[in-house]
């Protein structure tokens, strides 16, 4: 796998799929060595269904791009971003 544009694309559609307003959703991805940071941002009211109760839905997301990055083998971090 070469493209690193499955990260931005995997995240883009799991955040998209769970927020109210998907036009709001800001998806940046910046490769670093063998590391990828992917950096989501939505809309202020959207933030808790992002993060979920305790961050379960957040690390949920980071599971499955990690998962990803192994069959790359890459590292990859998921953050995200406020306004």
């Amino acid at each position: 796998m070469e493209s690193t544009e499955a990260f931005k694309d995997l995240a883009q559609y799991i955040v998209e799929s769970l927020v109210d307003n998907p036009d709001q959703v800001h998806v940046k991805e910046v490769a670093l060595d063998n590391t990828i940071l992917v950096e989501v941002q939505v809309a202020q009211s959207d933030m808790g269904r992002v993060i979920g109760r305790g961050g379960t839905v957040v690390n949920s997301i980071r599971t499955l791009l990690q998962v990803l990055a192994v069959k790359a083998d890459k590292r990859v971090s998921l953050e995200i971003i406020e306004d």
